[in-house]
């Protein structure tokens, strides 16, 4: 019985340790790939999740699925590479739903060029999608995070890419996600005064369908090397997440954390 009751005890603590119930987490990109994943995790520990992507028909697909297990979850639609839509969205999730406790800034594009063939406007394009709209969300939320009092956590997801090229091509794509990783630098810097926490995770290789469909030269380099451990699947980056975002990480800020299956041994 004292077995039993000791083995009851250690599962709460963990539970607990690992729950976000009640809180309100804001997953953009979730509509598919990665953000799937991610919103699926957070949803499974409790969280009421919103949904923000472009793709509204992606994004409802998903909200459908997880509402049919018994998740709280609902969409947005936000255009990552439009101020306004920004603002808008944020404004809006913080009315209907109140204000996030967890922002997981996933979205991005994976379209490649290679360097001597590249052109600013692409260049453009993908830094105001995958460094400039999370900025923007952190900004927009962020005032509300410290207006609320309560804290919260940010979670940017980067790319193993901003520590070694992988990939013929990633000179834009490996910039912004590098643009992100010290985004969340500083972001953590000025927002630990009230107590949200901002770290980074750095996935490897993951078969999304967005990654397959990404626009560019055919895929060569050490890229192309299975990694050690296998591919990872979206709900290995949605683990890395939920720590980020749980009570049990909450001393842990400014941080960086690979989930590659071991292709940096490689």
């Amino acid at each position: 019985m004292r077995t039993a009751a000791i083995r009851t005890s250690l599962v709460n603590m963990l539970t607990a340790a690992f729950s976000l119930s009640g809180r309100v987490a804001l997953v953009t990109g979730g509509g598919s790939g990665i953000g799937a994943g991610i919103a699926a995790v957070l949803a499974e520990a409790g969280a009421k999740v919103v949904i923000a992507d472009r793709d509204e028909a992606g994004a409802r697909r998903e909200v459908a699925k997880l509402s049919d297990s018994g998740h709280t979850v609902a969409s947005v639609t936000i255009d990552l590479a439009n101020e306004s839509s920004i603002t808008h969205c944020c404004a809006d999730v913080i009315s209907r739903y109140g204000t996030p406790w967890v922002v997981v800034n996933n979205a991005g594009v994976h379209d490649r060029e290679a360097l001597l063939e590249a052109t600013a406007a692409e260049w453009d394009r993908i830094i105001a999608i995958n460094a400039r709209g999370p900025f923007l969300i952190i900004r927009e939320i962020g005032r509300a995070m410290v207006a609320a009092g309560g804290g919260g956590r940010i979670v940017n997801i980067a790319s193993t890419s901003v520590r070694s090229p992988m990939v013929i091509g990633l000179a834009s794509y490996a910039s912004s996600k590098g643009a992100l990783v010290t985004l969340s630098q500083t972001s953590a810097f000025e927002l630990v005064p009230y107590g949200i926490t901002v770290n980074t995770v750095l996935p490897g290789g993951v078969a999304t369908p967005g990654a397959i469909a990404a626009r560019g030269p055919a895929v060569s380099g050490p890229a192309r090397r299975p990694p050690p451990l296998g591919m990872c699947e979206p709900r290995d980056i949605g683990a890395a997440v939920l720590f980020f975002a749980s009570p049990a990480a909450r001393f842990v800020t400014n941080q960086v954390l690979a989930v590659d299956a071991g292709s940096s041994l490689t």
